[in-house]
């Protein structure tokens, strides 16, 4: 599993594995778990999507707050990986 460094607005950094990655839209978002371990059914999930300018050097990703747009987005995701179990 791929490992990114995200850095908080606390400036606080925090380890996150990227479990799958897609683009709707044009928007491109990650679906991200804070363990390592694919076995770890207790390790929680998040959905970010890509904030960033084609100027930017660097990406920026926010969590994924608005209702709607999260369930869209999980479901695309729940299609993607049909043997994962995601839970709101």
């Amino acid at each position: 599993m791929e490992k990114l460094t995200f850095v908080t607005d606390d400036n606080e950094e925090v380890e996150l594995f990227i479990i799958e990655e897609t683009r709707i839209n044009g928007i491109n978002y990650l679906l991200v778990t804070d363990s390592d371990d694919e076995e770890d059914n207790e390790a929680e999930a998040f959905i970010f999507k890509d904030i960033s300018k084609a100027e930017d050097l660097q990406a920026a990703y926010e969590p994924v707050e608005d209702e709607e747009e999260l369930d869209a987005v999980s479901r695309v995701f729940g299609e993607l990986l049909e043997d994962v179990d995601l839970e709101k």
